[in-house]
């Protein structure tokens, strides 16, 4: 009873005919005012009453709707951040089980925990840093295999030296790391995506392909590229440092291109020895470039290269053939004692000439640098 009392439904219906009866009442004293008129405004009065507990009572509904809603979102947001938690622990638990198995004996599960990493880096990107640097870190690994003994390059189709049963298998996981980086790097014209940073110093590769990738700093320095190595197309967002790379013995540099590729940053190639041809065909140098003390046993080709700022030549030597035909001059460059072979023809920008020593030897120089 008390509660039915203090319903606000009861009240609005008392007040209602109350105020009915007040202005009905009220006009009904004035001679003027007919008793169907005074009835009819005493009912507009009173259901200007209800009208106004309609409204109130609807804004009260869009109130409680509207608190649902954000109970409902708030919910609904909680159980997205256990998904995400729970999410975000089993790739844990997989990460961790895959690096794992990266020391098993098995060459197969050794294999299958680089995919399984690989796997977990294209589901979650937050991982793919991660998953590249591992790999890196695998294929820095020391690695001896017989193959790597002999010319950086192979001569026609002759098969390599066979390794031990472990080598083999070995060099099988390897060449999995290997092709695992180029599929998780993006695309070189692909908009808003990363350039994923690449650490192989001293590493030992054998085909690696890059071509048309998009990479953020690359660091070579003293590794060994056998056979050939394709960087064609790939756009450079960092630093590249191949540095000393192709010097030991058994870190050799074999067929070596880089084609239309683009160097945004420093690309330091200082100090390399390129055992095969090695092409930098429509390349573009954005920045420092130094190829200080490299050499260049066998032809190289910059044709159509452009250097948007410094070149480095310094006791640089061409023991092959040399196309220098740049696209245009760079603004600044070094060639001290940078040494040619005499009695080849070389390409060379114009006004570069070639001077000959009295033993045999020869350079290339700028008339009056």
């Amino acid at each position: 009873m008390k509660k039915f009392l203090r319903s606000p439904l009861l009240w609005t219906f008392f007040v209602s005919l109350v105020l009915l009866l007040a202005v009905g009442g009220w006009l009904l004293t004035d001679p003027a005012t007919s008793r169907s008129e005074a009835l009819k405004t005493g009912g507009i009065a009173g259901g200007a009453i209800v009208a106004l507990y309609a409204l109130w009572l609807n804004d009260r509904r869009r109130r409680v709707e509207e608190r649902r809603q954000e109970v409902e979102r708030q919910r609904q947001e909680l159980e997205l951040r256990r998904a995400d938690q729970d999410r975000d622990r089993i790739s844990d638990e997989r990460f961790a089980k895959a690096v794992e198995l990266l020391g098993h004996d098995a060459d197969q599960v050794r294999v299958g925990a680089l995919h399984a990493l690989a796997g977990l880096a294209r589901g979650r990107k937050i991982y793919t840093q991660t998953v590249l640097d591992i790999l890196c870190s695998y294929l820095r690994r020391p690695f001896e295999h017989p193959r790597y003994s002999d010319d950086a390059k192979r001569p026609g189709n002759t098969r390599p030296e066979a390794g031990t049963p472990e080598q083999e298998q070995e060099l099988q996981v390897r060449q999995t790391a290997q092709r695992l980086i180029g599929d998780l790097l993006p695309a070189a014209d692909s908009e808003g995506t990363p350039g994923y940073d690449l650490d192989l110093t001293g590493a030992v590769l054998e085909y690696f392909d890059l071509s048309h990738r998009k990479v953020g700093k690359l660091l070579l320095r003293y590794g060994g590229l056998y056979s050939s190595t394709n960087l064609s197309g790939c756009v450079f967002l960092g630093p590249v440092y191949l540095t000393g790379a192709g010097t030991a013995t058994d870190k050799r540099i074999g067929y070596f291109r880089c084609n239309q590729a683009k160097f945004t940053q420093r690309a330091w190639f200082s100090g390399v020895q390129f055992s095969e041809d090695a092409e930098f065909t429509g390349t573009k140098f954005g920045s420092e470039t130094s190829f200080k003390d490299s050499s260049f046993k066998k032809s190289v080709v910059f044709t159509d290269a452009e250097f948007e700022l410094t070149l480095d030549l310094d006791r640089a030597r061409f023991e092959g053939f040399a196309d220098l035909k740049f696209r245009e001059p760079p603004k600044t460059v070094s060639l001290y004692n940078t040494m040619v072979e005499p009695g080849r023809d070389h390409d060379l920008p114009e006004g570069w000439i070639v001077e000959p020593f009295s033993d045999g030897r020869a350079r290339i120089r700028v008339p009056g640098a």
